[in-house]
Formats: structure tokens, C-alpha cells, sequence
């Protein structure tokens, strides 16, 4: 039997101890090389895209430069994911570090404890990540002639707690008996390709983004839920039944799409014990980031992670420390 990809020397290219031991010139250095990739590391003013700029430290030591054209100051976070940050840089590659490393996902209260820092920074700062790996789904279509594309759903949040005795309990699965809370995560997934997901109050208000973001000649998959039949009057659908069997012949199977929401279950239970409400798609956009460069070194996963913060502009969640 082949040897697992994350037992392997393959998966290990970079080591927390190794971001550790950093200097603060070599950290700046790593930023600078992956902001400005397009002129090799030469510092290109945000506000106005000059590329005539020069240095001025602060009596600090924190690197800042200034542009000729329009004298502002700027730093190798303006305008990006991270401005305004109050932590070293090195605490940032290393939080980046521990993030990726992580297979199933990261929760706030241990990276608090990992960078020593509040519960608060740490949650914020774990959302900018998954904003930045979200920022790769933007506008992303799967399937096309001649491919295959998994869907389904699972419902995440509004858990109803049973009643201490029996006589007073409800039936929870009567939307009359449920707290409103409840949302599916729906997933699209191409087979040897990328992952999708969105939230939906149900499974039957998904079809029209499904219907938006996969290829017309795609051939789709999906369960026996009665919330895909619509589903057969735009795509070539064959459809499985779980209750009989998890894979029929001439590949008809979702088994890809069920590992996906395998992977956020677990994150769910083992890591964040509540994922729900208005951070739901972050940690479905999360999941689907991590299933696609599953078998990718950490160390470019790191830096693959810093490329999409540094090109990212400024949060849409979060404005400071706290305020969605």
C-alpha cells in the first residue's frame, strides 16, 4: 500500500521552528518578495503605483518607505489584508504557519495560546486567512464538456436541546420545533478538480447558483434528495441512493463531495464546536481550500496563503479588531 502524502518527506518543507528563527530582515524580506512577486521585490507605492520609491524606517525599526510622486508613507501590508497590524511580522507567518498545518483547521482559542496573544486577535485574525483563501473561489465556475461534478448539502447549526424529560419533548425535525438558524452548506465538486461551496437556507435554493456555476455540458451527481429533481432540466444528472448503496456502476458516485463536508464535520467536532451564522461560508470556503491542496508541501501551502493575503485588499468582515 503507498505511503500517505502528509507521512511523507514530500508534505514537510517548512517548519514552525524554521519561521521561529527568523529574523525580523529576513521576515520582511519573505513579505516583500511576495507583494511585489511582479517587479522581484521592488516596492511599488499602493495609493498611486509609482514604482520611484525609497526607504525610511521608523526611529522603531518598523520598515516603512515614501513615494516621490505622491509623498505617502506606506508599509509591505498597505492596502492588503493585514494593514493596520499591530503584531511583528514574524508572528504573522508564523500564524499563517500554524493555520496550513493544520489538516482539519485551527481553532481561535489555540492559536491565542500558540502566538500568546487574545482570544479576539487570534479570532480575527484566523477569519482574515480563511477571507484570503476564499479570495481564489471568486468567480470560479467548475465542470465543462466531457467532466463530472459532485453536489450535495449538509445542514450546519440551529441545535435544538431535547428536554430533560421525555413527555416534553419535540420533534426537532418539524421546522414548528426548530430555532430558524439552521443552513446548508451546499457543495459543488469536480472530480480531479476544485471545490465550491455555498449557504442556502435549503438545498432547493441552491439550483440556481449550481445552475451559475457549473458548465451547461457538465455530467452532474447527486443523492436521492428530492432537492436535486429540478436539477434534471439543465444538466445530465444520474442520481445515486444512499439508502441502497454509496457507488453504482459507470461512476455514478458522490463520494468526493462527501469527503469535503468529512473534512468540515470534523473540523466542526474536533476543532471549533460551533461553526454557524454569519461565519458559516468562511469556514465551508475554508474546507473546500484545504480539500483542494491537500497534497500540497506546506511550505507553498504558506506561501500560497501569503500571496492571497498580500493581494487581497483590506477585510470585508472585520474593520480593527472586533466589528464584523
Amino acid at each position: 500500500m503507498s505511503q500517505h502524502f502528509l507521512l511523507s518527506s514530500r508534505a514537510r518543507s517548512l517548519s514552525l521552528s524554521a519561521v521561529l528563527r527568523m529574523t525580523g530582515e529576513e521576515t520582511e524580506r519573505a513579505f516583500v518578495g511576495i507583494r511585489w512577486a511582479a517587479t522581484s521585490g521592488k516596492p511599488v507605492c499602493p495609493h498611486c503605483e509609482c514604482e520611484t520609491v525609497y526607504e525610511c524606517r521608523r526611529p522603531s525599526g518598523a520598515l516603512r518607505w515614501r513615494c516621490k510622486a505622491c509623498r505617502q508613507d506606506f508599509s509591505v501590508t498597505s492596502g492588503t489584508l493585514f494593514a493596520f497590524h499591530k503584531m511583528p511580522l514574524r508572528s504573522y507567518l508564523a500564524a499563517i504557519a500554524i493555520f496550513v498545518n493544520e489538516v482539519k483547521g485551527k481553532s481561535a482559542l489555540a492559536l491565542s495560546r500558540d502566538l500568546d496573544c487574545q482570544y479576539k486577535t487570534a479570532f480575527v485574525l484566523a477569519h482574515k486567512l480563511r477571507e484570503a483563501m476564499a479570495s481564489e473561489l471568486k468567480g470560479m465556475h467548475v465542470g465543462g464538456t466531457g467532466r463530472t461534478v459532485e453536489t450535495d448539502g449538509a445542514y450546519f447549526g440551529g441545535y435544538v436541546k431535547p428536554a430533560n424529560h421525555k413527555e416534553n419533548r419535540r420533534d426537532r425535525r418539524l421546522a414548528e420545533n426548530r430555532t430558524g438558524k439552521r443552513r446548508v452548506v451546499v457543495v459543488v465538486r469536480e472530480r480531479d478538480g476544485r471545490t465550491l461551496p455555498a449557504v442556502f437556507r435549503s438545498e432547493g435554493a441552491a439550483l440556481g447558483w449550481i445552475g451559475s456555476r457549473v458548465a451547461p455540458s457538465t455530467r452532474l451527481m447527486a443523492d436521492e434528495a428530492g432537492s436535486w429533481n429540478d436539477l434534471h432540466s439543465r444538466f445530465d444528472v444520474s442520481r445515486i441512493d444512499h439508502s441502497q448503496m454509496y457507488s453504482a456502476e459507470a461512476g455514478v458516485y458522490t463520494n468526493g463531495a462527501e469527503e469535503f463536508f468529512s473534512r468540515m464535520r470534523r473540523a466542526e467536532i474536533g476543532h471549533h464546536h460551533h461553526v454557524a451564522g454569519a461565519y458559516l461560508i468562511r469556514y465551508a470556503q475554508e474546507s473546500a481550500w484545504r480539500e483542494d491542496h491537500r497534497r500540497m508541501a506546506n511550505g507553498a501551502q504558506v506561501q500560497g496563503v501569503m500571496g492571497l493575503a498580500m493581494a487581497c485588499r483590506p477585510s470585508v468582515d472585520f474593520c480593527g479588531y472586533w466589528q464584523r
